[in-house]
């Protein structure tokens, strides 16, 4: 009996959402009273004994070439084989675009109740009773399943990360092969330093930017304060940032501590992807703007001259501390 996590890495580097992922598990784990085992996929350069930072007891590394590209497919048989291995009561997965496409295939290989957006630990095992986001996040509702293994897939950086000082044990698997059906014909990689997702400050611009040829003062802004770049919804349809940037209910959900938001108006689409941040800022040279009412903070005035100046106030700060 074990709890199963899938630990993502990209270009052989452990994600952020890896080690969250793996500290639920062994928090899950340890109110069943069993170990964790996490599973890493394809190509990676990283140590993989330093899982057990996390809470990983065990971990499998399936380093066939062929699973160095994403396919939902080979991943979820992949997950199948080390639950079945390992007796494994229930996997945990981070709810990223990978994450998404991943558990329900798993879910129907393994006939488990799948629950997703979880938001918080169990609340009892059996039946698995856990509260989860709901409603674009603007509630919680707390969700059971009686199914005897369960699959929780976790909101990306909205749990937190608790460090242990596991020693786990490293297996390597490279004989197991999985069928994908499906070829990969290119790969469209996202701009940025920073994932969205995994980001703890986001800077986003909206229209009142007036143009693509403006964006440079975001992205000062956002590299003084380390912050990962997004942008509204007219502001990807119009073509001035690529749509891997839109933050939004049809764009990337976030849940980063600060939220920045220069020139963006707040209609309730692109709140319902940014609600989960832990403090919003606004500037708006409109007063009436609706984002004011879900700031934290708000400044009335032109981005064009607030922008800069706190952007030089922040480069004097650091300077100074």
């Amino acid at each position: 009996m074990s709890v199963v996590v899938y630990t993502e890495s990209w270009e052989g580097k452990f994600k952020k959402a890896s080690f969250e992922a793996v500290s639920y598990a062994a928090r899950t784990a340890s109110q069943i009273g069993t170990d964790v085992v996490a599973v890493v996929i394809g190509s990676c350069s990283e140590d993989l004994s330093s899982l057990g930072y996390y809470g990983a007891n065990q971990v499998i590394h399936y380093s066939n070439p062929d699973f160095n590209n994403f396919n939902p497919k080979s991943y979820a048989s992949i997950l199948t084989d080390a639950v079945n291995n390992r007796s494994a009561q229930g996997v945990v997965l981070s709810g990223s675009f990978n994450g998404k496409a991943i558990a329900p295939l798993l879910a129907i290989r393994l006939k488990a109740g799948l629950i997703t957006n979880v938001a918080s630990l169990p609340e009892s095992i059996s039946p698995m009773r856990v509260k989860r986001g709901a409603f674009s996040s603007k509630g919680f509702v707390v969700y059971e399943s009686k199914q005897e293994k369960f699959i929780l897939s976790i909101i990306p950086n909205g749990i937190g990360i608790v460090e242990s000082s596991v020693s786990a044990q490293v297996e390597t698997n490279e004989s197991f092969s999985a069928e994908a059906n499906s070829e990969l014909v290119s790969v469209n990689k996202a701009k940025g330093s920073i994932p969205l997702p995994e980001a703890e400050i986001v800077v986003s611009g909206g229209r009142g930017l007036k143009g693509p040829e403006n964006w440079n003062m975001v992205e000062e802004l956002a590299t003084v304060l380390g912050a990962g770049t997004a942008c509204s919804k007219p502001v990807s349809d119009m073509h001035w940032r690529p749509h891997s940037e839109h933050v939004g209910q049809t764009g990337i959900a976030i849940n980063p501590n600060l939220y920045i938001a220069i020139g963006i108006s707040g209609a309730i689409q692109h709140l319902a992807g940014v609600s989960n941040s832990r403090t919003i800022v606004v500037i708006n040279s409109d007063p009436e703007a609706p984002f004011f009412k879900a700031a934290d903070y708000g400044i009335v005035g032109d981005a064009f001259d607030v922008v800069p100046k706190l952007t030089a106030a922040l480069k004097e700060f650091k300077a100074q501390n």
